[in-house]
């Protein structure tokens, strides 16, 4: 499967009065990620043990503000380490409106968030777990955007890029790409707003950057 193409012609009065939705971050979160569209895409990529999935996590707690969210979880699993990190951050306060999915193959998902009533936010942790093609890259892709929903993925790096090509052909992809180095997310892209690193764990993150000045 091709990305998926238009042939519709837009005039401008067409461009400026086509109406989007942007979710109404605020506070360090407006300040990081500005104020992306409701079926923005997002990506958080970085080293291990530097604070991606608890970046992710944090996220995943702010969307539930905005919509139902779906936490992929492929690397952990229902894991003790996954289970002290919905602790450690408060999930029990977004009980309604936050799921956990154990290892959920492409099928599944593709079959799940294309019923009417799925979550408005899926977030897959990792890709280099997913397992999947470029083609099937683009087949959630295209219907995320169909059902305006917003897609997050975590990745490994290699380096300061997304370890393998298919991740790093989604980073470009993405509207946010997400740099976790020392506790801190780096947000870049189109972010509406925003721009200002984000911090995970102050202790650790300042510990780590004081370090290496």
């Amino acid at each position: 499967m091709s990305k998926k193409k238009s042939d519709r012609a837009y005039s401008v009065s067409n461009v400026i009065t086509k109406k989007f939705y942007p979710l109404a971050f605020e506070g360090k979160f407006e300040a990081s990620y500005g104020k992306p569209d409701k079926s923005f895409s997002a990506m958080f990529y970085g080293d291990s043990s530097n604070g991606k999935t608890e970046a992710a996590i944090q996220f995943a707690k702010y969307l539930t503000k905005f919509g139902k969210v779906d936490y992929n979880s492929l690397e952990q699993g229902l894991s003790a380490t996954m289970r002290d990190a919905i602790e450690r951050n408060n999930m029990e306060a977004c009980e309604n409106t936050f799921r956990l999915l154990d290892r959920m193959p492409f099928n599944k998902l593709i079959e799940r968030f294309s019923k009417s009533k799925s979550a408005d936010f899926l977030i897959v942790d990792s890709v280099q777990y997913l397992r999947i093609t470029k083609a099937q890259y683009y087949q959630l892709k295209e219907l995320m955007l169909e059902k305006k929903k917003g897609i997050v993925w975590i990745s490994q790096a290699s380096g300061k890029k997304p370890k393998g090509a298919l991740a790093d052909d989604i980073r470009f992809d993405v509207d946010i790409k997400n740099w976790v180095e020392g506790f801190k997310v780096f947000p870049d892209g189109r972010l509406n707003g925003g721009g200002e690193p984000f911090i995970v764990y102050p202790e650790r993150a300042a510990k780590y950057w004081n370090e290496i000045v």
